[in-house]
This record gives structure tokens, C-alpha cells and sequence, in this order.
């Protein structure tokens, strides 16, 4: 009876890691902002940015210069300068405006003589009138950008839940080799006093025998806990990087918080995960600005079915002032006027392009449906897993107990006499496996919470 008492205590020896926490919060902050995948997600919106800026040049005036002057046996054939500036419109409506000098004993008849300028005007009346290339160029680089977002957060998430689930392995690896080093102390205090008791002949030669055996299998045990929890840090390493895109690795001495997922719930009904799954997961997003961009492609082909028929009107002067003596007289001498058509008279090309536009949306309006369905099943099936994770946490929390319990009531009746070492050892076995189950129950609600935070579009809030 007189080592009873120190053996219960040892049975609640709990032995603690020393070294610096590395907390969850602290290391998902430091994936998101220097690891490199997350760095990369970035780019993808600015390539996205810079698409856009180039889509509007379409858009941008444009000034030009030309001369073209011939002169041939002391002739002046033609000398011929005209500065124009050209201002494309949202509306499809194009504005020129210029000057121009003309001279020369051998110019062109159609040509102004002399100083001149013009303001001029050409509208799409049909095809091209309502959207055209370059209006559908910017409209879909803008599609592309919003598009881009969503990527970028779908990397991101892609990222952060790797990496969250990489860290709760390590910290449940950390979990177990706890649980392992308290039982390699526990159990080599008992051999120590069950040696002393055979010594002062009270235990029989095997006692000692099983409980040196007890000890050897737990220190395996311990020792392939060591290694899986070392490759576990060699694998986070992997999530940490520092500012100045440099590799960190995970410090001997650096622990993870405890495995406890008591502080994890889940706040949200499977009602509002799953519309939230609809307005956030960046995968159904993305599908939104796909559809626009097919569609805004699809009126684009169909202004392939239409006839062209451009109008083109100049406003002309004898000098650089296209408005002096403007009046009703003068408009109706002073002008250039032009149209412009052609139409295709089987638009065959027209119609095989539009109707594979509109096949296009078809297709993926479909696959906009899949994925809809296929997201709002995950979220219902990670969220059922961890409901059903948990209430087996809750009976294994009470297995646990009673195991525990069973242990400590042989260890009594052991040092009564009244027991041998090999029932205690079944008996510290059974609770070594229940803890083991618990760790890795643990760890799976934790893996199916994050996992329900990213299918519901949530994890990166």
C-alpha cells in the first residue's frame, strides 16, 4: 500500500510541451499574406486588370499626321499635310475631326485645295449599332477581372484549407505524443517500484518482466509518434514563408495550440450554409461572369446575322475654322456624305456562329446547375460528418472516463494483491487506445469543420 499513493499520482501526471506556441491564428495570418500560391493569386487579378486597361484602348483617341509631297523637275506636283483626330464613342458613333493643307500644280481633283477642315461623323445604323467589338472587348475584360476575383479567392481558399488542415495534423500529432511521453513516465515508475517490491520480495520475477515489456511497447510507440510528429512540422513548413519570399521551417521548440474542438462551432443552420455556399464559394461565383461573358458574346454573333449599313458625314471649310460662316446655307453647300452596306445573302457563317454562342450558354448554364448542386452537397455532407463526428466524441468522451476509471480501480486492487501487472497492462492499453481514438476523432471534426467553411465559401472570413 505504500506505493499505491504514488502511482495514482503518476496516473495524473500530465506531461507538458515547453517551447513557443505557434497559434492557428498566427499561422493562417501568415499564410495569407506571404506564402507564395497566395501571392500568386493576387497576380491573377492584376493580369486581369492590366486585360482590361488594354480593352479600352480601344477607346482612346488617336491623333495622326500625314504629308506626302512630290517634286519632280523643278515642279511642286503635290504637297499634301492633313492632321486628323479621331474619337471613338461608347456608342458605336465614330468622331473625326481635321486640317489640311493642300498644294501643289498637280494635285488631286477630288482634294481641297489650300487650307481646309472638316468635322465628320460615321454611325452604324444596323449591324454593329447596338454592341460591336470593341464595346464587347471591354464588357468582357470587365467580366474577367470580377472573374478573377473569384479565382483568386478560390486559390486562396484552396490554400487556406491545406494549410488548416496540415496544421490541426501536426497539432494532433503533437496531441499523441503527449499522450505517449505521459505513459512512458507513468509506466517507468511502475517498473521502477514494481523492481523495488521484487527486491523486497512482494512482486514475483515476472511482474517486473511485464512491466518492462509494458514500457518497451509504449516506447515504440512514442518513438513513431516523435517521427510522425517531426514530418508533421517538416510539412508545415511548407505553409510558411516570411515577407521577403524566403522559406521558414517550423522551430524545434515551436508547439501547436491544443487539439480541443469544443472551441470550434459551427454558428450557421445547413439552411444558411448552403445559400451561403450559392453567394460565396468563388467556384459558383465564377459561373456568373462566365455566363455574362457568353452572353454578351452571343449578341456579338448576332450582329453577324444583320446587314451593314454605315452613314459617314463631313462637315467641310475653306480654313481651319470648320464652323466660320456657319449657317443653313452653308450646310447645305459645305458637306461630304457617304453610306456604306453589305449583306451577306445566306449569312451562313452569321448563323453557325451565333448558334454556337447560344449552345455555349446552354452548356454552361448547365454546368452552372451541376455545380450548384454539387457544392450544396458537400456542405450538407461535411456537415453531417461533423455532427455525427461529435456525438461519437461525446460517447467516446464517456468511454474514455470509464476506462480511466477501470484502470485506476485495477491499479488498486493490484497493490491490494488482488490483481496482476498483465490486467493492468490490458487495462492502460485500453485507455492508450481510447485516447488515440479521441485524438483522431478530434482531428476529424476539426478537418470536416474547415472543410465545410471552405465548400460554404467562408473559410477566408
Amino acid at each position: 500500500m505504500r506505493y499505491l499513493k504514488h502511482i495514482v499520482l503518476l496516473l495524473l501526471v500530465c506531461i507538458q510541451g515547453y517551447g513557443q506556441t505557434l497559434t492557428y491564428s498566427e499561422f493562417i495570418d501568415q499564410v495569407k499574406k506571404y506564402h507564395p500560391i497566395s501571392k500568386q493569386a493576387k497576380i491573377v487579378v492584376d493580369k486581369a486588370s492590366a486585360d482590361l486597361l488594354s480593352a479600352r484602348a480601344n477607346f482612346d483617341p488617336t491623333i495622326g499626321f500625314n504629308s506626302d509631297m512630290k517634286t519632280f523637275d523643278g515642279k511642286n506636283y503635290f504637297n499634301y499635310q492633313n492632321t486628323e483626330l479621331k474619337i471613338p464613342t461608347w456608342a458605336g458613333i465614330d468622331i473625326s475631326t481635321g486640317i489640311e493643307n493642300n498644294k501643289g500644280q498637280f494635285i488631286n481633283s477630288e482634294v481641297s485645295k489650300g487650307q481646309s477642315s472638316y468635322l465628320g461623323i460615321s454611325v452604324p445604323v444596323i449591324k454593329n449599332l447596338v454592341i460591336d467589338k470593341r464595346r464587347a472587348s471591354v464588357l468582357q475584360a470587365k467580366n474577367l477581372m470580377l472573374a478573377s476575383e473569384q479565382e483568386k479567392e478560390s486559390i486562396v481558399n484552396n490554400l487556406l484549407l491545406d494549410a488548416s488542415v496540415q496544421y490541426w495534423k501536426w497539432a494532433a500529432q503533437y496531441q499523441l505524443l503527449k499522450l505517449y511521453k505521459q505513459y512512458v513516465v507513468t509506466s517507468s515508475n511502475r517498473f521502477a517500484i514494481t523492481k523495488i517490491a521484487f527486491n523486497n520480495g512482494e512482486r514475483a520475477s515476472l511482474d517486473t518482466l511485464e512491466a518492462l515489456t509494458q514500457l518497451q511497447q509504449i516506447k515504440i510507440l512514442e518513438n513513431d509518434a516523435e517521427l510522425l510528429y517531426t514530418n508533421a512540422g517538416i510539412e508545415l513548413s511548407y505553409y510558411l514563408w516570411d515577407k521577403n519570399d524566403s522559406a521558414l521551417a517550423v522551430s524545434p521548440n515551436m508547439v501547436p495550440d491544443t487539439l480541443d474542438n469544443k472551441e470550434i462551432s459551427i454558428e450557421n443552420s445547413i439552411g444558411d450554409l448552403i445559400s451561403l455556399s450559392i453567394l460565396k464559394n468563388p467556384e459558383v461565383k465564377a459561373y456568373e461572369y462566365k455566363i455574362n461573358n457568353l452572353i454578351i458574346e452571343k449578341k456579338l454573333k448576332f450582329q453577324s446575322l444583320l446587314p451593314m449599313l454605315n452613314v459617314k458625314s463631313n462637315i467641310l471649310n475653306q480654313n481651319y475654322s470648320v464652323f466660320k460662316d456657319a449657317g443653313s446655307q452653308f450646310y447645305q453647300n459645305n458637306y461630304k456624305f457617304g453610306l456604306d452596306f453589305k449583306m451577306p445573302l445566306f449569312a451562313r457563317e452569321g448563323r453557325g456562329d451565333y448558334k454556337k454562342a447560344k449552345l455555349k450558354v446552354a452548356e454552361t448554364n448547365l454546368a452552372f446547375t451541376a455545380k450548384k448542386i454539387e457544392v450544396q452537397n458537400k456542405v450538407r455532407t461535411y456537415s453531417n460528418e461533423n455532427l455525427y463526428l461529435k456525438k461519437q466524441l461525446e460517447t467516446l468522451f464517456v468511454i474514455n472516463n470509464n476506462t480511466n476509471t477501470l484502470l485506476r480501480g485495477e491499479l488498486i486492487k493490484f497493490y491490494n494483491g488482488d490483481s496482476n501487472l498483465f490486467v493492468v497492462n490490458a487495462r492502460e492499453n485500453k485507455v492508450i487506445e481510447t485516447a488515440e481514438k479521441l485524438v483522431s476523432l478530434q482531428f476529424k471534426i476539426i478537418k470536416s469543420y474547415y472543410a465545410l467553411k471552405w465548400a460554404s465559401g467562408i473559410i477566408n472570413q
